[in-house]
């Protein structure tokens, strides 16, 4: 674990490096912003959403320290302008999750500040961070690996590999002392699980407070270019096609099962940072079987599950957040098509082959199953309207699946920016409008 903090530190101080060095390259003066911070925080929280594997050996509270590297607005990008010029950054978290059996994690990430409140003595944003986390202990580091032993003190359920995906949301906190020095607060979220890649993948909830400071470096440096202004989104409507595809560990051993999907939807601009509309999607989870050690799905005689058993279909709402050439995801669905439902091990101990209704209640907190599903994540456009996906499916906090996936974009002109001999879809490569 010191050589991970060490390598992160590391990271940390190039990225320092590569910032202080702004300062001096003119090159980099023509094209950013001379000024930027250096935050440092300590953490202290609780767990929220305990697994009974956590509660055998009650830990103490989460501890840690939190790094950041951050960067006003340029100014000089569309998304900078639609957002009111946030502030971006590249963080480092440390955390002892206060056990032996858990051990630590260091996480590394962009994230990014919103401007909620802005005065002489008090700034409050919105911090968004999503990154990767490594953890030095988890299912296969430790000696007790009997999958009988899993709700037991003797095991670590939390985590089933090194690499976690790390999520952090907040309200960032700062009251300036003088111009290049602030106290620093935070109030968040962290949520650390490797999205079912592996097994088991209970993962970490923790809310947490901290306190620090930041101090900013040529706090008086005024960027030299004019602020330019941007032209509103030239379309409204757009449609998205996308195909996904992944595995799914449904064991604890290293079994992987296909997992595909497909997308299609129509959003709306609400206004040029964000999006609303419906769409539709096709899954396929080839661990809808009775190929698993977990009784996720009942292995009853009777039951042979074909292919169609596998697929479900839903409706879902759909919310776009832009940040130039990178969207984030977040969607909310019910399933209209969706025979697992009669499968599930727990119902048809209980109740026997019978038909469920479509909308049924679940069975409570870290519950697996459900009639709704939710999927978040980013896409980022890489050529033209063609964009790379990187999503994660869940039923409530519970991950189905992580996938990736590759679609394709069509927004349609508006009609006073439509001309007669051109093509009513906009290609934000054409030079009607600099997107980037």
């Amino acid at each position: 674990m010191k050589r991970i903090f060490l390598l992160s530190l590391i990271a940390l101080f190039t990225a320092f490096t590569f910032a202080e060095n702004k300062t001096t390259n003119k090159n980099f003066t023509q094209s950013g912003n001379d000024r930027f911070a250096i935050k440092a925080q300590g953490i202290m929280g609780f767990y929220i959403d305990v697994h009974d594997n956590m509660r055998a050996d009650m830990p103490s509270a989460p501890t840690g320290l939190m790094f950041g590297i951050e960067f006003p607005s340029s100014q000089q990008r569309p998304w900078q302008q639609y957002l009111l010029n946030p502030t971006v950054g590249l963080g480092m978290t440390y955390l002892n999750f206060g056990s032996e059996r858990f051990g630590h994690a260091v996480a590394l990430y962009p994230y990014i500040l919103l401007n909620c409140v802005r005065t002489q003595h008090f700034e409050m944003k919105v911090k968004l961070a999503p990154g990767l986390a490594v953890v030095n202990e988890h299912w296969y580091t430790q000696e007790d690996q009997n999958t009988d032993h899993y709700y037991e003190a003797t095991t670590n359920a939390i985590f089933g590999c090194y690499l976690n995906a790390y999520l952090n949301a907040g309200l960032n906190l700062n009251f300036p002392i003088t111009r290049n020095f602030a106290i620093n607060g935070e109030f968040g979220f962290i949520h650390m699980s490797n999205g079912r890649v592996c097994m088991p993948n209970v993962g970490a909830n923790i809310f947490y407070g901290g306190v620090g400071f930041i101090a900013t470096v040529n706090p008086d440096k005024e960027d030299e270019r004019t602020p330019i202004k941007f032209p509103n989104l030239p379309y409204k409507w757009s449609l998205n096609i996308t195909a996904a595809a992944s595995a799914q560990a449904a064991d604890i051993e290293k079994h992987k099962f296909a997992v595909a999907s497909f997308h299609t939807g129509a959003v709306y601009n609400v206004c040029n940072w964000y999006s609303v509309g419906g769409g539709v999607d096709v899954f396929f989870n080839d661990a809808i079987s009775k190929n698993t050690r977990r009784n996720l799905y009942s292995k009853h005689e009777d039951i042979n599950y074909t292919f169609s058993d596998k697929l479900r279909v839903g409706v879902a709402i759909n919310n776009e957040f832009k940040f130039g050439m990178l969207t984030a995801i977040l969607d909310w669905g019910v399933y209209l098509y969706n025979p697992s439902r009669n499968y599930y091990h727990d119902y048809v101990r209980d109740h026997g082959l019978v038909k469920r209704p479509l909308f049924y209640k679940s069975n409570g907190p870290g519950t697996e199953e459900a009639f709704h599903y939710f999927r978040f994540g980013v896409k980022c456009r890489v050529w033209d309207n063609i964009y790379l996906q990187a999503t994660a499916k869940t039923h409530m906090q519970i991950a189905e699946y992580v996938e990736f996936g590759i679609g394709y974009q069509i927004p349609f002109l508006s009609k006073e920016k439509r001309k007669d001999d051109e093509s009513i879809i906009f290609h934000p490569r054409r030079g009607c409008w600099e997107g980037n």
